[in-house]
């Protein structure tokens, strides 16, 4: 049987569909501040530093959509939106809560490990051969 997403395994594919959600710049730092209380979305937008109304608003869709955001929708005059984590959310915003917390407490060791490895390396990044300068031909 042939995997239906290229060389994931159908066993595998929604381990990968959620890294590759949480590993997505912008939703952790949504979900983190969603977790606290619901926004409205220029609130949102506010507490999530850098990120454009375009990918906000891609970014809450996507989550609505996987059913770990709730968008609703006030009948004021103007309309009013608010964005709040549902309890699918909320069991997400658990394991990524401590995932954010390794990483503070542990960026000082990974940005130490990875100064040691360029001075062993002379700054060559992992995967790459280091190439040699090229030498001019030499003129007949």
């Amino acid at each position: 049987m042939k995997p239906r997403h290229g060389h994931i395994s159908e066993s595998c594919r929604p381990i990968s569909e959620i890294l590759s959600l949480i590993g997505d710049k912008w939703t952790s730092l949504i979900i983190g501040r969603l977790r606290g209380e619901p926004l409205r979305f220029n609130e949102l937008k506010r507490r999530v530093d850098g990120i454009s109304q375009k990918v906000l608003t891609a970014s809450l869709r996507a989550l609505v959509r996987d059913g770990f955001v709730e968008r609703i929708e006030y009948p004021t005059v103007p309309p009013s939106v608010e964005y709040r984590l549902t309890p699918f959310g909320h069991e997400l915003a658990e394991p990524l809560s401590v995932l954010q917390q390794f990483a503070l407490d542990n960026a000082s060791r990974m940005e130490a490990a990875r100064a040691a490895y360029d001075a062993r390396t002379g700054g060559e990044k992992p995967g790459r051969q280091k190439t040699q300068p090229i030498q001019p031909a030499a003129v007949p």
